[in-house]
Order: C-alpha cells, then structure tokens, then sequence
C-alpha cells in the first residue's frame, strides 16, 4: 500500500511539473509575460551597518526582510505564515531596495494553486528566523516564477552572521524570533484566501 502512494505522489508531482512547464512554454510563446521585484527592507533600519563592524568585527549593511512583487501584490513569510499584502505596505515601511529578478511567464493561477501547495512547509510554526526565514520563501518564489535566485547577500546573512562570537551569542533569542507582519495570512483552507481588502481569492483563481 505504502508503495502503491509512493508511485501515485511521484506520478503526481510529476504530471504537475510537465503541466506547469507546458503553460510556460505556452505564455512565452504568446509573449505574455509579468514583472518580478524583490522589496527589500532593512529591519535594523540603518544600524547593523553603523554598529556590525563594533559587534560582529565584520561589515553588515543590513538585517534584511524581503517580499516577492508579482500581479499587483507582495508575497512574504512571517510569524503568521505565507501572507501578502499590497506592494511596499507593510508596517515596516516603504523597502530600502527594490530590484528586478526577472519576468515570469506562469498565469497567475497557477502561481496561487503553487501557494496554497507551499502553506505546509511555510507555516507560522515553521518559522526560524535564522534557517527558514523570509527570505527562504523569496528564494523559493522566484525560483519557481523565472527560474532566478535572490541575492546571495541575502540568503547567506544568517550564515556570516552565526559565524562571529557574538552572533553565536545570540542564536538562542534569535531563534525565538518571529518574523515581521502586516500582510494578511493565508490559512490553511486552500481557496480560503483573502487579501487585504476582506475579497476572496477565489475569484482569482
């Protein structure tokens, strides 16, 4: 029986990565394709790069959260799960960056299909500020809408970080850490979307 599922999830997931790729060769062919942003935000709001050489021996321009910008809206990874919200509308602030990671040819349906697929592996109880994180989210996402990584400097900040005496130091109130909010979460019912405005997802879909 065990192996009996093992051969209809890997049938699949593998039906969903043809019909995926299908619909990109589709798109791409029609021309049809959507801008990719990465928001990004110093949360230490200048003062890692003032204070890092003090405490860290070592430059860090930022503690960085970020959010994927795609069809009118930002996607990102907090305490309260995958959430989105309009772009550059978090409590935090408007971002300190912005840059463009390319051009996705994937229909936005399918994106949020790919979504509400992520929800498990992206919930608030899986959140590690230091190991799966935001920005472990926007690498996923960007990745899977055009095939680019974000910025290393980003993805391996926890890692430079962890390697200095006093970032060991704080690992432990670290990993108690949620990330930041202000988006509107996604639950766990797969077409139970909302945006930030109280309108279902669903007619998006």
């Amino acid at each position: 029986h065990t192996n009996t599922t093992s051969r209809y999830c890997c049938v699949y997931t593998n039906l969903h990565i043809y019909c995926t790729q299908l619909l990109f060769n589709i798109s791409m062919a029609e021309g049809e394709g959507s801008k990719v942003q990465l928001y990004i935000y110093d949360l230490s709001k200048g003062l890692a790069a003032q204070l890092s050489p003090l405490f860290l021996g070592k430059q860090i321009d930022g503690i960085w959260h970020t959010g994927v910008v795609v069809y009118g809206s930002e996607y990102f990874y907090g305490g309260m799960g995958i959430e989105f919200s309009p772009p550059g509308c978090l409590f935090i602030g408007p971002p300190d960056k912005i840059e463009d990671i390319g051009d996705t040819f994937i229909p936005k349906d399918v994106f949020l299909e790919y979504l509400c697929d992520l929800q498990p592996q992206f919930g608030p109880e899986k959140y590690n500020l230091l190991e799966h994180n935001c920005n472990s989210f926007s690498n996923e996402v960007a990745q899977f809408l055009t095939g680019n990584p974000i910025p290393s400097y980003i993805t391996n900040l926890p890692a430079e970080v962890m390697e200095t005496p006093f970032g060991a130091q704080l690992k432990p109130f670290l990993d108690m850490m949620a990330g930041p909010g202000g988006g509107t979460p996604m639950n766990s019912d797969k077409y139970a979307l909302n945006d930030s405005s109280g309108t279902s997802l669903e007619g998006h879909l």
